[in-house]
């Protein structure tokens, strides 16, 4: 389920959501460092920046979803959604993972616009990629059907450790995270009945 066997073309032809997602990150994330591009246009035009937001600029909710601080943030975030995403993609279809993932996401930022402060400002997928992971969860809660044991014993590990890891991590958006988990659950117990699907 969560182990990648295909090849490069493969990959993009069978995940094409998740890819063009990938292709964003790495964009944006290139025009951060390349010397040719203003290295800070980016954050400051996409950056999820509450005050902005205040002032009416609302597309900041969705756009710091592809925007990463740094090689390292680009690479978790881009990995993790390589590695947990190609599933979710297959099962629910393009419509409804881009609806998952982006839904989540924009939860995520909507909570965090409404509970930090004015001055605060964030980037990365964390919060989308934890819509993903509140997907897998309300499988495992409530529509267990759907999930073999095996993969449940893989999934809760995994949810439970980027649950620690938010909490004892320094610079991490935490209520993103968390909002995004509980967005994915949420969306989940709703969405899943009507797919009547297994993995």
């Amino acid at each position: 389920m969560f182990v990648r066997t295909e090849s490069f073309s493969q990959f993009i032809r069978f995940y094409p959501i998740i890819s063009i997602i990938v292709f964003i990150h790495l964009v944006l994330y290139g025009m951060t460092v390349i010397p040719l591009v203003p290295h800070l246009w980016v954050y400051e035009q996409l950056a999820g920046v509450n005050l902005y937001i205040f002032n009416g600029e609302w597309w900041r909710l969705l756009t710091p979803i592809f925007v990463h601080m740094g090689f390292a943030h680009f690479l978790f975030n881009s990995f993790s959604l390589v590695l947990f995403g190609p599933a979710l993609e297959r099962f629910l279809g393009k419509f409804w993972f881009v609806t998952v993932y982006l839904g989540t996401g924009i939860i995520a930022n909507i909570a965090t616009y409404l509970i930090k402060p004015l001055t605060y400002s964030h980037v990365g997928a964390s919060g989308a990629i934890f819509g993903l992971f509140g997907l897998y969860l309300a499988m495992v809660i409530f529509h267990k059907h759907m999930l073999s044991r095996q993969n449940k014993q893989i999934i809760l590990p995994i949810v439970v450790i980027g649950l620690i890891m938010t909490f004892i991590q320094s610079g991490i958006n935490l209520t993103a995270h968390v909002v995004g988990l509980l967005a994915g659950i949420a969306i989940g117990w709703i969405l899943l009945p009507r797919l009547k699907r297994t993995f």
